[in-house]
């Protein structure tokens, strides 16, 4: 499948200046690569570090997690904000050594004793998802690309109507392509893939696994449950690969899919003014939230 690779330049920016009692404070833009966001239709994307304590975040009015989701037919969504009252960009610095966890987003915000507060309304931010899709069967998207044009989307082995990089049963047969060992060593190399029947055509791309001229999907003897894998007529063998078994019960239907989905949100930060510190573009980094990983489930038409 097609992977997103992104690299990300930690920014230092140090910058000091004389309060009115003659103290002088150091801002340092010294946080991590990663954000966090909370909220439900007002999102605050936030980054926070402990010693000195400073965060710094941005709020988004009418905007919600499920909109950064919401991706176009090339998997991709993008927007730009204007900063304003309504969605500013704020630094802060605190007192304390440490911040609580839940410091954002919360009906009753913890007690920490906030120094600073410099407000950015000027400027924009852009939000970027990438959605990356997969199908979990161990191989590389790069080489699903079976009649090597260089486009995964017409490669459609059983022709149900999911490429093979997005199928996670490539031939068709109800035998996960993963549980038809296309790479045994898990070396990258499909040469040496499993081929029962030995007719160079690799199990997981065969709907016939063990050359009986009984379809794979069709031997299923003892329970009708679109899974070859746990029919076993003689021996611990499935008949699927047991070439000495011919009985055939005609598979009605496919199995259920499962595809993975990996979304990538970054933000970028650009022409701002917080007082003493003004920039072109601040690469804000990208988003960590477990809610960004998630499957859908999709059955093909039986075929």
């Amino acid at each position: 499948m097609r992977k997103v690779f992104f690299v990300l330049l930690a920014l230092i920016i140090s910058i000091q200046y004389s309060c009115d009692d003659g103290d002088v404070i150091t801002l340092e833009f010294d946080f991590e690569d990663s954000f966090s966001v909370c909220g439900d239709n007002d999102l605050v994307f936030y980054k926070t570090k402990d010693d000195p304590a400073e965060t710094l975040s941005l709020k988004i009015s009418n905007l919600s997690f499920a909109d950064l989701l919401e991706v176009n037919e090339e998997n991709t969504y993008e927007e730009t904000f204007n900063l304003s009252a309504a969605n500013p960009f704020n630094f802060r610095m605190y007192r304390d050594e440490s911040l609580p966890t839940n410091l954002f987003c919360n009906v009753i915000p913890p007690d920490v004793n906030i120094t600073q507060d410099i407000e950015s309304n000027d400027g924009s931010a852009t939000i970027t998802t990438f959605l990356v899709e997969d199908d979990d069967d161990g191989i590389p998207a790069e080489l699903e690309d079976i009649n090597g044009n260089g486009d995964l989307s017409d490669d459609d082995t059983d022709g149900d109507g999911i490429p093979n990089y997005l199928d996670f049963d490539d031939d068709g047969d109800n035998v996960r392509t993963k549980d038809e060992n296309p790479d045994v060593n898990e070396d990258g190399d499909l040469s040496d893939a499993q081929d029962t029947d030995g007719d160079s055509i690799p199990d997981y791309l065969d709907n016939d696994d063990d050359g009986d001229t009984v379809a794979t999907r069709d031997e299923e003897n003892d329970s009708a449950d679109n899974n070859p894998g746990n029919d076993i007529t003689n021996g611990e063998i499935p008949d699927y690969l047991n070439a000495e078994v011919v009985t055939t019960v005609e598979a009605t239907a496919y199995r259920e899919h499962t595809i993975v989905l990996s979304y990538q949100v970054s933000l970028i930060i650009s022409n701002f003014d917080l007082q003493l510190i003004s920039q072109d573009v601040f690469d804000f980094g990208t988003l960590d939230d477990s809610r960004l990983n998630t499957t859908r489930k999709v059955t093909p038409t039986f075929n």
